[in-house]
């Protein structure tokens, strides 16, 4: 049996007196795609980075298609692709000249003209990486990652500054990765990306693992945690709300104007709620009852408050 494509046991890692990576453990399996999830400075990035070899472990251990990152990078760089969010290209490079070089140095590259058109760079091949959108620059960064046939891709927030329409091809794109039998290891602050496209999805918080599970293991419901969520007027009395609503309910305003009411939802609940918003003389809007999101539980595990 082969070894796992990213195996990370107790991985330590320190700047200083600053402890970014404290004890974290993650597996990503073969053809499979993993999503690490953290708010800022919560480890992610020095994980990915030691697992690409950049940074060395202060203690654990890490594998990469089951060899050392440091000690064996000569034979694993060629079996990697590495998507960094800051693109790493020249500044004066063209696009097409930029893929080109990449793929000289592989040994078995893709064919750069196929990835340019599958990516909808065709009308950009000659214009300088420093013109490109943010968009543009980063289907060429992940053009670069892939033009070497990689058995492993590390994609850093691979859809930042992407309109929808590129969104979607790149989330179709890795899709069909993982049906090649290509590893992914992704970190995205899109709590939708990573529903969409991972198998299994990591959170770390404060450089430890917080959670960890398939999109419909962390979301599951329980029997006493349903949401119910709707939108009225903002800055409405929820304590009333809550007076009228049976024992263990919750009820909050986390943006303005969108209420949601968490406890065991049921019919009474529902009436309650649009009888409260009557009394009050406003219509209650996009009245939904549904699962927790992974944006919610991202957020109950990692906290509300922003993070530099």
């Amino acid at each position: 049996m082969s070894a796992p494509a990213v195996e990370v046991s107790d991985l330590v890692k320190r700047y200083g007196s600053t402890t970014a990576v404290d004890g974290l453990s993650l597996r990503v399996e073969r053809g499979a795609v993993l999503g690490l999830l953290g708010p800022n400075g919560a480890g992610k990035t020095t994980t990915v980075e030691t697992c690409e070899g950049f940074l060395r472990a202060d203690s654990g251990t890490v594998r990469v298609l089951g060899l050392d990152p440091v000690a064996d990078a000569a034979a694993l760089r060629p079996r990697i692709g590495v998507m960094p969010q800051g693109g790493g290209a020249y500044p004066g490079v063209r696009a097409a000249e930029m893929l080109d070089l990449v793929a000289a140095c592989a040994a078995n590259p893709l064919d750069p003209a196929w990835l340019i058109d599958v990516l909808g760079l065709s009308g950009a091949v000659k214009t300088p990486y420093k013109r490109l959108s943010g968009g543009q620059q980063q289907r060429l960064s992940l053009a670069c990652a892939l033009v070497g046939r990689p058995e492993l891709v590390f994609l850093d927030e691979p859809t930042a500054g992407m309109d929808p329409q590129a969104r979607r091809l790149v989330w179709d794109l890795v899709a069909a990765l993982r049906a090649d039998g290509v590893s992914v290891l992704l970190t995205t602050h899109l709590m939708e990306e990573a529903e969409a496209l991972a198998d299994r999805v990591v959170i770390i918080d404060h450089g430890r693992v917080v959670a960890d599970g398939t999109p419909g293991e962390l979301t599951a419901e329980r029997p006493d945690d349903q949401r119910l969520r709707f939108r009225a007027k903002s800055g409405m009395d929820t304590a009333l709300l809550l007076a009228a609503l049976p024992e263990g309910c919750r009820v909050t305003e986390p943006t303005a104007g969108g209420y949601l009411v968490t406890g065991t939802v049921d019919p009474q609940v529902v009436s309650t709620v649009t009888a409260w918003c009557a009394q009050q003389g406003v219509l209650a809007e996009e009245l939904n009852v549904g699962r927790r999101s992974l944006e919610d539980v991202f957020l109950e595990l990692t906290g509300r408050e922003l993070r530099s």
